[in-house]
């Protein structure tokens, strides 16, 4: 899909002030960008003003053209974009952010990479992930958009692999037993 040249309310699943911006894809208003900037389409890392009726104003977000970090005002904001709308650039761009809060890597040895694939095989490069818990926020910011999300291990062996949100790799029953093992003191995925 390729990306247009204006986007509406009408390509929003939500708009207002009662939505939550926190790790989606949001429109930001042309309005609100300079004249020569002409990709509307953004990852809200946070903010005060990404909660739903916002205490605060100001949004942090990264450009899915040049994956730049912007501040911006909640009422720059046009809403959340509808994930089918979102164009293959965007989503190879998206791939490529790190969970907001994820460890820095200068000071933590990552554990995983991610991955998120198109339907025709093409991706960007990987992404270190440094906890399990950051595996499950990449898969969290990364599921609505992508095609195909694989989680390797330092070896780049696949541990975890998901297609348009169905689990494919480790079985279901797996993943429940590492979830319940994970909420008793801890397990690393393998």
């Amino acid at each position: 899909m390729e990306p247009k040249n204006l986007y509406t309310a009408a390509d929003c699943v939500e708009t207002g002030y009662g939505c939550a911006l926190h790790n989606k894809v949001i429109v930001l208003s042309r309005q609100a960008l300079p004249e020569d900037y002409r990709n509307q389409l953004f990852f809200c890392s946070g903010g005060n003003g990404a909660n739903p009726n916002p205490i605060g104003r100001s949004v942090f977000l990264t450009s899915l053209s040049d994956g730049e970090q912007h501040r911006f005002f909640r009422s720059d904001v046009v809403g959340v974009l509808k994930p089918e709308l979102l164009p293959e650039s965007a989503k190879l761009q998206l791939s490529q952010i790190r969970p907001p809060n994820a460890l820095p890597v200068e000071r933590n040895e990552p554990k995983y990479s991610g991955y998120s694939f198109l339907p025709d095989g093409r991706y960007a490069s990987g992404v270190w992930l440094c906890s399990e818990k950051e595996v499950m926020d990449y898969i969290e910011i990364q599921q609505p958009y992508q095609h195909r999300i694989m989680i390797c291990d330092r070896d780049d062996f696949a541990v975890l692999e998901l297609q348009e949100g169905k689990l494919l790799y480790p079985s279901e029953e797996a993943m429940e037993a590492f979830r319940q093992q994970e909420q008793q003191g801890g397990m690393t995925m393998t």
